[in-house]
């Protein structure tokens, strides 16, 4: 399991998940229960999961919000790259993810 500290997020990736509006809950989940980004490029690994939401978004009510987590490890290190969020519903869904 995968804990991160405030030392692993980049103040330009603590930018960004506060202007997508993700937590750094919301990122170790995704990264200890989330399931494996098809998108990610060789050498990256990338996970995603789906989180309920039932909330207001930029001035829209949205039911789920789906986080993707990209990282890469070398040697050994844990190295976070992004962080994404998209808002909406019916995302598709995978084996791992109702869990939450």
């Amino acid at each position: 399991m995968i804990r991160l500290e405030d030392k692993d997020f980049h103040h330009h990736i603590k930018a960004r998940m506060n202007q997508r509006g993700i937590t750094k809950e919301e990122v170790e989940l995704t990264i200890n229960e989330g399931y494996d980004a098809d998108d990610a490029k060789e050498g990256i690994y990338g996970k995603m999961l789906i989180f309920p939401y039932n909330d207001r978004w930029e001035g829209r009510f949205f039911e789920e919000k789906e986080v993707r987590v990209y990282y890469r490890l070398e040697n050994d290190n844990f190295i976070l790259l992004t962080v994404k969020a998209r808002y909406g519903s019916e995302f598709q869904r995978r084996h791992n993810e109702d869990r939450i």
